[in-house]
């Protein structure tokens, strides 16, 4: 009877031991994409205090559509893309990789990293009011109330002095509430697209080339950064950190296993990257953690919280683009 009944548990326990690998699997993904990203917000302040924002801009860009279109073609995907696919690919990377990116860049450079980071992550509030808006999502009491905890979250992160603020004060911010738009335009537009015929690495691949080319023009054009030789220790680590883990690694494991995360999973991502973007600007740039961020931050997270899990038709969370 005791062999009979061992025989019955262990394919039991077999079972609990195969479905547990693929959750501590999706575990360590959204662990490694959240840290890899939300350390990047600090690297590119460091990167900021030798290459100005175009420089920076197209050296990542240039970077990631290499990587991207480089790993494609040796995986055999096709690189060619459909000529109705075109215009969408352009305007989507106008406002999730160029957008986006450039303005955090700027942002940065006038504000705190870590409000700059925890300004940029109201973006799933903004993007279900023009989902709301452009493609006739409903929005739940639950979400309404997710939206109002994210504006209350960026109100207590500007404070009252936000109001007596000289203009150039606001800039930063503003910039920052600029990215955010940009990133959730950008993600409802991809929804309005629906179905894509090329592979995603391929389409981010082709959006990192097009948005590459006019910052390469416009750093020729405006800037002068320092020769490498003088470039500080720190700006050479943040720039390998930058390229290595944010462009490349993180992006490319999201895409790899993106097909197996559920929306939870998603969201739990992307929770996770403005909480290492603040705790790390605090570790290495000094920045005070007071308890005026730390309120917003948990504001803002619960808002995204709120919002990214009572939805169902976006996207459950950010396509490949460049998370600082």
């Amino acid at each position: 009877m005791a062999d009979r009944s061992m025989a019955r548990l262990l394919p039991d326990r077999l079972t609990r031991s195969l479905t547990a690998r693929p959750v501590l699997g999706s575990l360590a993904l959204i662990l490694a994409i959240g840290l890899f990203w939300g350390g990047n917000w600090p690297a590119v302040r460091f990167i900021l205090r030798d290459l100005p924002p175009f420089t920076l801009r197209a050296i990542g860009f240039t970077a990631g559509a290499l990587v991207l279109l480089g790993w494609a073609r040796w995986r055999g995907l096709p690189l060619r893309v459909g000529g109705g696919e075109w215009p969408w690919l352009a305007v989507t990377g106008l406002f999730t990789i160029l957008g986006f990116n450039l303005a955090t860049a700027f942002g940065q450079l006038r504000m705190p990293t870590s409000q700059a980071a925890i300004i940029a992550f109201t973006m799933p509030c903004w993007a279900l009011l023009m989902a709301w808006g452009l493609l006739g999502d409903r929005v739940s009491i639950r979400q309404w109330l997710g939206l109002a905890t994210g504006q209350l979250g960026l109100i207590v992160l500007l404070g009252p002095a936000a109001l007596a603020a000289r203009t150039e004060d606001l800039i930063g911010p503003v910039i920052m509430l600029g990215a955010a738009l940009s990133w959730g335009l950008g993600t409802v537009l991809i929804k309005r697209r629906g179905h894509w015929e090329s592979h995603p690495v391929v389409i981010t691949g082709w959006q990192f080339a097009l948005c590459a080319a006019p910052m390469i023009a416009l750093a020729a054009w405006r800037e002068s950064p320092p020769p490498p030789g003088e470039w500080l220790d720190t700006t050479w680590l943040a720039l390998g950190y930058h390229l290595v883990f944010s462009i490349c690694l993180a992006q490319m494991l999201w895409f790899r296993n993106v097909n197996h995360l559920t929306v939870g999973e998603s969201t739990t991502s992307t929770l996770i990257i403005p909480v290492v973007g603040v705790g790390s600007a605090s570790l290495l740039l000094g920045e005070p953690l007071t308890l005026q961020v730390v309120v917003a931050l948990l504001l803002i997270l619960g808002a995204i919280a709120v919002v990214m899990l009572g939805r169902r038709h976006l996207d459950p969370a950010p396509r490949l683009t460049e998370r600082d």
